[in-house]
């Protein structure tokens, strides 16, 4: 549901939303949306991201490191406030955790989990402020039709660089070092048939 942000709209007004909505500005409007239930895909996706790429745990599974990563964290970008599914910063452009409760640093990687409740955020508006404030990679997955679409942002614009559909291996940009297959995020699925390259 969207309402007119009111003019001036502070941080008391986004906590003033109820505890099992999400609160986001877009462009001047607040939106509210329940929490999607895709909390398994979030939790696996970060399952395959986390041990590769973020230290100390990078150490045990041979991946590069060099990566901070948060669930959920309200990104405010001016006036906008956004909350992607995951969001991941290269070590040295986040070398310590906000004291706020909210971060301003874009990430350098987001990942938006899409839901028929906020499909049209993640795709739209979100989709454009990640892109004006300099997030490199959006990645966008759609666990009801089993695809993984990766975005690199280029001139200030999104070039769709791979789609990884159910049976694929993901081995795309900011975290193609460390493939992992694309069901790994879907453990209650039945896994795809592998297809023929």
């Amino acid at each position: 549901m969207a309402e007119p942000a009111p003019r001036g709209i502070t941080s008391a007004d986004l906590e003033a939303v109820p505890a099992p909505l999400v609160a986001e500005i877009l462009d001047g409007v607040l939106e509210t949306h329940p929490r999607p239930r895709h909390a398994m895909a979030a939790g696996e996706l970060a399952g395959e991201l986390i041990p590769p790429f973020a230290p100390p745990f990078a150490r045990g599974r041979g991946g590069p490191g060099g990566w901070v990563f948060m669930i959920e964290p309200e990104l405010h970008f001016g006036p906008q406030v956004v909350v992607p599914d995951l969001a991941g910063w290269r070590r040295g452009r986040l070398p310590a955790e906000p004291a706020t409760p909210f971060v301003e640093t874009p990430p350098d990687w987001a990942c938006a989990i899409l839901s028929p409740s906020k499909a049209r955020l993640d795709r739209g508006p979100k989709r454009r402020i990640y892109a004006e404030a300099g997030v490199a990679h959006l990645w966008l997955l759609d666990p009801a039709d089993g695809e993984l679409e990766a975005f690199a942002l280029t001139e200030g614009r999104w070039l769709l660089v791979g789609t990884v559909r159910r049976g694929e291996m993901v081995a795309l940009a900011p975290y193609d070092a460390v493939p992992f297959p694309l069901d790994a995020l879907f453990p209650l699925d039945a896994p795809a048939a592998p297809t023929e390259t």
